[in-house]
């Protein structure tokens, strides 16, 4: 039997590389806006470059970094639910988080979902919905159900490869290629078919736009497929302004403050998070200087005439423009994670009804949504966060039409929102709502032996502990609903089953066939296996209590076995 195989996390990159292009394809407006964020992150690497000399990043240092890919899919039947996570699984992606979007208020859809991605240092995630029928009256239940019945996304090849890795231990590389193939050619392709014109209608105009995209359609299609950007608002100004909503005027104003930001804020914290490819030792080695306000109004010069290009005139395809304000905590909040996107495209569907009939329409449901992820928070930090969002959503509440009008006043007041919320790293560590990551510096090696003190914050202090966040890895339902609402003109649905339906993670665990990750378990692991390692490094084991110890051992259980590997293949 042929043992050849080949690295799972290698094979991830590869098929994430396939997808992109496969979308970029689909998707012109996809391609376009990467080569935005291109110019968007040249130009803030340039700005570091400027306070940090000797720190440089070149297009292909650029894309490794900010290659990784988000995508999301939405499945209609519990057994293609298990095929898929059998799928990612070969990719050395696990479900991550039970995500109840049934149960979010008002923003609330008839969807349970999961986030595909490896456990640790992942390079892609895959947010994956499975619509729920019971959400739905008997009869409308009985329609999707129906429909949904003898559809055939998973080919048999598909099937047998998924199987014979499951069997084996592996795949060769020629077996992954095929396996990859399928998932572009037929899992996640989008073929502009549908089904029953008449069920997909009687849907939309119920308020159930998520459900028609997911019972109609013969593919499990890539709903957007995210890249990560340095700097969110740098990205949202130049995009509006390509897309033609924005005047030269109102780019300088927005983009330069974004760029101000970062003169000032964007320390060594900041280039650890974003500039994964360089290790904490390497951004240490590097001199600081001081940055003049000037270099950011040439940075924005430059940005300009680059935006200016026909090639970057992105008003000239078709869109629907973007979304008039960014999903998650206020700028200058470095926790968890913030979206954004230009609007769901307009896109032709044929219809194949049940009477043998065409219906030849549109259908709006693919956007391209971007992210710029921070700190993973505690649970003290994410109650924090959940307090500011709900301050924040009362605020909007009040003039839901302010972003559009001013930006710069919802701006502020949701900056005003986030005030209590610490804005630096050793802040958010120090108060417990972040997660950190320790190892000893050189000067607390060589004090090893003679340090008095075991308490964390006061050798990191000291000088004799190196302190970093960890970076937030997974979703925010409310944001992600947020994302839905702007792109489908549609806030939130409500159940017309004549009993609403409760959902729970073992429910969707036993469509899975395999446990869920708790993400709060694995960071609280990670945390806690760096101190442990930390305090023996430092001969300081012996200082801590019993219970301290046990504490930290047991939650150091949690930490994911084994580091993925950093990517080492670039996305497009």
């Amino acid at each position: 039997m042929s043992r050849d195989f080949v690295d799972r996390v290698e094979m991830q990159n590869r098929l994430f590389s396939e997808l992109s292009r496969m979308f970029g394809e689909e998707v012109p407006l996809y391609d376009k806006s990467l080569a935005v964020n291109l110019v968007c992150n040249r130009a803030v690497c340039a700005l570091v470059g400027r306070r940090f000399p000797g720190f440089s990043m070149s297009d292909e240092q650029i894309n490794l970094t900010s290659g990784e890919r988000h995508g999301a899919i939405r499945i209609g039947r519990p057994d293609e639910y298990r095929w898929i996570g059998r799928f990612f699984s070969v990719f050395a992606m696990e479900p991550h988080n039970f995500y109840d979007m049934a149960s979010i208020g008002a923003k609330s859809q008839p969807v349970i979902a999961t986030a595909f991605r490896s456990e640790a240092y992942p390079e892609h995630r895959v947010f994956s919905s499975l619509l729920m029928t019971d959400y739905f009256d008997e009869a409308t239940q009985e329609r999707v159900e129906t429909l949904l019945s003898d559809r055939c996304v998973f080919s048999d090849r598909a099937k047998a490869l998924i199987e014979k890795d499951e069997s084996e231990g592996g795949l060769n590389r020629e077996d992954f290629e095929a396996l990859i193939h399928e998932g572009t050619d037929r899992i996640f392709k989008w073929t502009g078919r549908a089904r029953d014109h008449q069920l997909y209608k009687d849907l939309c105009e119920g308020g159930f736009k998520i459900a028609a995209d997911i019972a109609c359609f013969d593919s499990h299609h890539l709903n957007h497929l995210t890249p990560n950007t340095f700097c969110m608002d740098l990205y949202t100004s130049a995009m509006k302004y390509a897309l033609g909503e924005y005047d030269e005027a109102a780019l300088r104003l927005r983009a330069g403050a974004a760029l101000e930001r970062i003169r000032v804020d964007g320390d060594r914290d900041y280039m650890t998070l974003h500039f994964k490819h360089l290790t904490r030792a390497e951004i240490d080695g590097l001199p600081e200087t001081d940055v003049s306000g000037s270099v950011v109004d040439e940075l924005i010069d430059g940005l300009v005439d680059r935006l200016n290009e026909p090639d970057l005139d992105l008003s000239k395809l078709d869109h629907a423009g973007f979304k008039d304000f960014t999903e998650g905590p206020a700028v200058g909040t470095p926790v968890l994670l913030r979206q954004d996107a230009y609007k769901a495209l307009t896109e032709a569907v044929v219809f194949h009804n049940p009477d043998g009939t065409e219906t030849r329409t549109v259908h709006t449901a693919r956007f391209g949504e971007i992210e710029q992820r921070f700190y993973a928070t505690t649970p003290k930090g994410r109650a924090m966060y959940d307090q500011c969002l709900a301050e924040h959503e009362e605020a909007r509440s009040q003039d839901p039409g302010l972003a559009k009008r001013d930006f710069e006043a919802y701006q502020a007041a949701q900056i005003q929102a986030y005030a209590t919320f610490p804005k630096t790293l050793g802040e958010l560590l120090e108060q417990g709502l972040v997660y950190g990551r320790y190892e000893p510096t050189d000067a607390g090696l060589a004090a090893a032996g003679s340090i008095q003190t075991s308490d964390l914050r006061t050798l990191v202090q000291q000088g004799y502990v190196r302190a970093d966040g960890l970076r937030y890895e997974d979703f925010l339902p409310f944001s992600a609903a947020g994302i839905f609402a702007s792109n489908l003109n549609q806030y939130g649905t409500t159940s017309t089953a004549r009993q609403r339906k409760e959902y729970s993670q073992e429910m969707l665990e036993e469509i899975l066939g395999k446990p869920i990750v708790d993400t709060d378990r694995s960071y609280r692991g990670m945390e806690a296996q760096s101190v442990l390692k930390t305090y023996e490094r430092l001969g300081l084991t012996g200082w801590l209590s019993e219970a301290e110890l046990s504490r930290l051992k047991k939650d150091a259980e949690g930490c994911p076995v084994g580091v993925s590997r950093r990517s080492t293949a670039l996305v497009k």
